[in-house]
Parts: C-alpha cells; sequence; structure tokens
C-alpha cells in the first residue's frame, strides 16, 4: 500500500520557497558563473545574515564584495572538498575585515554549508550563519 506525506501529515499549514527566499531578499543567490569559476556545480545562495556578515562591503579602498564573495566561496569549496559525501553540512571559517568604518583587521567568521534539495528536489547549496536553518 502507498501512502503520500499529505496522507500521513495533512496537506502543508505553509511553504517557504527558495525562490520565494531570493525574491525577498532572505537569500542572496550568487551569480551562477561566479559559483561555476568558483568550481560549483549546482545553484548557490547565501542568507542575507551570512551576506552581511562575511559579503557585504559599503566602505570602499581595497576591498569590495566581489573579492569578499571569492573569499567565502573559496572557503566553503576547500571546506566542500573534504568533508564526507554523507554529511549535508559543514562549518567553515573566513577571514574578513568587518564591514563597520573602524574596521581594518582580518577576524574570523564562521559560516555553515548546506547541501540539499531546492524546490523541485533539484541539488542546491546554501551558505549560511552557523545558528540559521
Amino acid at each position: 500500500m502507498s501512502h503520500d506525506l499529505t496522507d500521513l501529515f495533512g496537506p502543508a499549514i505553509h511553504t517557504y520557497t527558495r525562490a520565494q527566499a531570493i525574491e525577498d531578499g532572505a537569500l542572496r543567490e550568487v551569480p551562477a558563473d561566479l559559483a561555476r569559476e568558483a568550481g560549483f556545480r549546482y545553484p548557490l545562495a547565501l542568507t542575507s545574515a551570512a551576506w552581511a556578515d562575511a559579503v557585504a562591503w559599503d566602505h570602499g579602498g581595497l576591498q569590495d564584495e566581489t573579492g569578499r564573495l571569492w573569499d567565502v566561496l573559496t572557503m566553503a569549496r576547500h571546506t566542500l572538498a573534504k568533508t564526507p559525501p554523507w554529511e549535508d553540512r559543514a562549518l567553515f571559517d573566513v577571514l574578513r575585515v568587518p564591514n563597520t568604518a573602524r574596521a581594518h583587521s582580518p577576524r574570523p567568521t564562521t559560516l555553515r554549508v548546506h547541501f540539499g534539495p531546492g524546490d523541485n528536489a533539484d541539488p542546491v547549496l546554501t551558505i549560511l550563519m552557523p545558528n540559521e536553518d
């Protein structure tokens, strides 16, 4: 006898798709060409909190968001390369200068990369803060 999830649990009360999260800014999609160049084969996004902590930059000077994003992607890729295939998430550290006017020295921040299904069960990657789901 076959049952689907609705038979077992009833209808969904509320759904929030990855596409909706990207549309409303809860997720920031990494440009596909940049993700491919960094070695990722699947769509990749960062939560707005991870983006604000590790990528956002509005103080000019020697840093820009593309360079900071590249650093995050590089560290995530190296972490995934050494993560066992049965693990769907891994923590990694990246050095970044905090996005404040007075900050000049790089400091480590911890992020988490998660590999899982997207809206249509297609593989996607998400980079989050360690305390985010």
